[in-house]
């Protein structure tokens, strides 16, 4: 997960796309444009202006204010969406996903992990952990985070967001993580099991693991359902992971989808990553917006 082996497994599949994106061209590419194959790069586009409202926000802890952008519906009350961004932290792929949320009828606060440590933006554009200096940059942020951070911080976002009256508290919230923060939503759910009834988690680390609260241990204190996509080379390097999951949902009753998505590597959701997979992407996000219908009523 963000290393140099995921690294230069991404290298190894963009080669490979590119020889087979160069042999399509030649062959198919006229063909499927004719018959209107191509895939759209978004399948669901940005809401129309005046239709969502957007509100840079601070939501305060026992361990100092996380900065948010807050977006919702322009008219109602809403259930309401957690988005943890991946380890680049907070930035305008992220801010796109929670319109595109707010735009589907979900009022939805994008945070950033890094408040203790960091306010905004901390990679500059086109910057990410693999450049030069990227993980010194990243690591004294990533470092003050914790479990029980995760637990700090999702009780207090989940109080501010029941606060607002852009958000119907009869309905559960959902939770969004990608990379280091997949897990969080998992321990979110399992520590808030009354609200957050639909953690959802794309590309995620450390989901089993050997520690006593590893997130696959706290399958039983969920309510509600959860899906985990996983990458195929993350799969590919911890193959037992899937089953322990399933195993352990199952064990506990709760319904989960956990699938391993052909063709995607980690972090092929975000469109700024170089990972990313328009196709594959898209039918991720349909699967989190058929959770959130199904447990967030």
């Amino acid at each position: 997960m963000c290393d140099d082996t995921t690294e230069r497994e991404l290298e190894a599949w963009l080669k490979r796309k590119a020889v087979t994106r160069r042999g399509f061209t030649v062959g198919a590419s006229a063909t499927l444009a004719a018959t209107s194959l191509l895939l759209p790069a978004c399948a669901t586009p940005l809401p129309e202006p005046g239709t969502i409202t957007e509100t840079a926000v601070s939501v305060p802890t026992p361990e100092g204010e996380i900065d948010a952008l807050f977006i919702h519906p322009a008219t109602g009350a809403h259930a309401a969406v957690i988005i943890w961004p991946d380890i680049h932290g907070v930035r305008p792929a992220f801010f796109d996903m929670a319109r595109r949320l707010a735009g589907a009828g979900y009022s939805v606060l994008a945070a950033n992990p890094y408040y203790r440590t960091h306010s905004g933006r901390l990679f500059e554009e086109g910057q990410t952990i693999r450049s030069e200096g990227g993980r010194e940059l990243v690591g004294p942020h990533y470092s003050a985070l914790s479990p029980s951070t995760v637990i700090t911080d999702a009780t207090a976002i989940v109080a501010w967001l029941d606060a607002q009256d852009a958000v119907d508290t009869g309905r559960g919230i959902g939770a969004i993580g990608f990379c280091m923060t997949g897990s969080w939503t998992i321990r979110a759910a399992a520590a808030l099991p009354d609200r957050v009834k639909a953690p959802s988690s794309f590309h995620g680390g450390g989901l089993v693991t050997e520690a006593e609260d590893s997130p696959h241990r706290l399958a039983s204190q969920i309510q509600g359902g959860v899906l985990i996509a996983i990458a195929e080379n993350d799969h590919e390097r911890d193959p037992e992971a899937q089953g322990e999951l399933i195993t352990a949902f199952d064990a506990a009753g709760v319904p989960a989808e956990i699938e391993v998505y052909a063709d995607a590597m980690h972090g092929w959701v975000p469109t700024d990553s170089r990972a990313h997979n328009p196709e594959q992407s898209e039918r991720a996000w349909s699967r989190m917006l058929a959770l959130f219908e199904a447990q967030l009523s």
